[in-house]
């Protein structure tokens, strides 16, 4: 049944709570308010022509389905949770009708577990990694006298000399149990090798997990191994794994302990032991913030010992912009890195790194994550400090990505954009057409009202909307073929005016009386030039944004006066 829940649920367009324009959070007295005043507007026996009637009947059996849902408990908890589809079938399958909202939310949240619990049998959660390295140290440490005696030695040299293939799955066994497959392949100079994996894990509570490993490869030989997981409190966790190699030239345990805690809600703090074929002790520090990362780590150890320290920021844009910095030194030299990183669309993340070090030389990275796959190209491109080697290495990547990103990716995201709004407008064309006339009739039905709020608030010099225009405007810096979609709400909006105040909720503006969505996916605004004590003001709010005229101190929405009403009235449409 839930999974039924899941596959065939439908929410209606139409939002009960903005056609009766009142909070989420209403109260019974502020439902049955906006009740009384939409049967008043609505009302078929205050209509005699026959096609007026008929429309004023269809808008107040909307206005009362939606008064009889919300101001039930238990229809509203199950509105709330499955929309009117709920209502119709899936909501009173579930529950019980003597059951409170809050049992019928706690039932809701048991079938949410369940349907995650069979999702999760049916997800493999795959992950791969593919790496190729690529020499290409012929462009800066060639020497001349040796490509003058080779044939076509005027050109580089640039040869793939290693790569790497990894993936692994994931099968849940039970609802605590999970079985991992992974697997390997590297090539490096013409000599290859592989290794299969299988790990077991099992979730013992809250509180910890533990796991086995079984291993094997054409190189070190079979594999065992273990790892447990604990929380030991809730700032603080062990993990601990020791194993056994069985290679050619004996046996090779290896134990490794790591304690973590938090410092600060950003800050963590680790220390792990290590002691096999690579012994070592290591701590660092790391904190992770909204705009930044840090690292710093030390580590003593066989053969290796290094300090390390790294930089991040991270931008609030809208591309997810990060631009990061580290330097490493030990026994093995130092190797100072700086890079970039930038989402290139939806689920891919494009990152390029430049590696400088003693003895290793200049290296580029580049990244490209998709999903779950990763994607490496490490290109060695001198084994000396050349600057030149630097030079390119920083510029080349960024012309390269400029022009790709000019070019490719930002046409194909704006094709890919308005085929989504194609599509998504062509599925809501008859739904649009349904309501844009129920639009039009609910505007027809408000005249008479409407006149005489106008003649009610003009006697005490109250508000009174004089133009009001609801869709998506074009400013002077839009493309010129671009066309303003907005629709003439100014009937719809002096009729919600009562006692000289406008009140309109946090929801989408579209589903209010006398509205409509003129232009389906695209961002929307609501435009309004008003008179309240004789002056003239203009407002603009966001579709979902709150708004409430005249202005209070405690709404953000910006009005502001205006003595020439054309000159306002020229720069509202295109």
């Amino acid at each position: 049944m839930a999974a039924s829940l899941d596959d065939e649920l439908e929410l209606d367009n139409q939002d009960y709570y903005s056609l009766l324009n009142v909070r989420k959070e209403a109260t019974q007295d502020e439902l049955k308010a906006s009740y009384r005043r939409l049967c008043m507007l609505y009302h078929p026996d205050k209509h005699r022509d026959p096609e007026l009637k008929s429309q004023a009947e269809q808008l107040f059996n909307q206005v009362h389905q939606a008064y009889e849902v919300l101001s039930d408990p238990q229809s509203r908890a199950i509105y709330d949770i499955f929309g009117k589809k709920g209502l119709e079938v899936e909501g009173w399958e579930i529950v019980e009708r003597k059951r409170t909202p809050v049992e019928i939310r706690e039932e809701y949240e048991r079938l949410q577990r369940e349907r995650e619990e069979r999702r999760l049998q049916q997800r493999t959660n795959p992950k791969g990694t593919i790496s190729v390295g690529v020499d290409a140290t012929d462009l800066f440490d060639r020497y001349d006298e040796d490509f003058e005696e080779m044939p076509g030695g005027g050109f580089p040299h640039i040869e793939i000399n290693r790569m790497h293939i990894s993936q692994s799955i994931e099968a849940p066994l039970t609802n605590s149990d999970t079985a991992m497959l992974s697997g390997s392949l590297s090539t490096h100079n013409g000599n290859g090798g592989g290794n299969i994996n299988m790990t077991v894990r099992r979730v013992t509570s809250a509180k910890g997990w533990g796991e086995l490993e079984f291993g094997a490869g054409d190189i070190l030989g079979p594999l065992f191994g273990m790892k447990v997981f604990r929380n030991l409190t809730p700032r603080c966790f062990l993990t601990a794994q020791c194993g056994m190699q069985f290679s050619p030239r004996g046996v090779r345990p290896s134990c490794s302990l790591m304690t973590a805690r938090h410092l600060d809600q950003n800050t963590m703090g680790y220390l792990q032991w290590r002691w096999g074929p690579h012994s070592s002790m290591t701590t660092s520090v790391v904190r992770d913030t909204k705009t930044s990362h840090f690292t710093l780590a030390l580590q003593l150890g066989v053969p290796h010992s290094y300090l390390m320290m790294s930089y991040q920021y991270k931008f609030q844009d809208e591309d997810q912009t990060k631009v990061k910095g580290s330097i490493k030194t030990g026994w093995f030299g130092t190797v100072v890195e700086y890079g970039a990183e930038r989402k290139i669309s939806r689920h891919s993340v494009l990152a390029a790194t430049v590696s400088v070090g003693v003895p290793q030389g200049v290296t580029l990275k580049i990244r490209l994550a998709r999903a779950n796959q990763t994607y490496l190209f490490p290109v060695h491109l001198t084994d000396q400090l050349l600057p030149s080697a630097v030079f390119y290495a920083t510029v080349g990547p960024l012309l390269v990505y400029m022009a790709i990103h000019r070019l490719v990716i930002i046409p194909y995201t704006c094709s890919q954009k308005q085929q989504n709004l194609e599509l998504q407008r062509k599925s809501s064309e008859v739904d649009m057409v349904k309501k844009k006339q129920e639009a039009e009739s609910a505007v027809l039905l408000m005249q008479e009202s409407v006149r005489r709020i106008i003649e009610g608030e003009e006697s005490k010099m109250g508000l009174i909307i004089l133009n009001a225009w609801y869709g998506k405007f074009v400013t002077d810096n839009s493309v010129r073929q671009e066309r303003a979609q907005v629709i003439d709400v100014t009937v719809p909006l002096q009729c919600l005016v009562k006692d000289s105040k406008l009140i309109l909720t946090e929801a989408s503006k579209a589903g209010l009386p006398g509205f409509y969505d003129p232009c389906v996916g695209e961002d929307k605004s609501l435009k309004l030039l008003y008179q309240f004590r004789g002056v003239m003001h203009q407002v603009l709010s966001a579709d979902t944004e709150a708004l409430r005229i005249p202005k209070q101190c405690k709404y953000t929405t910006t009005t502001q006066p205006l003595y020439n009403h054309y000159s306002t009235l020229t720069t509202t449409i295109s």
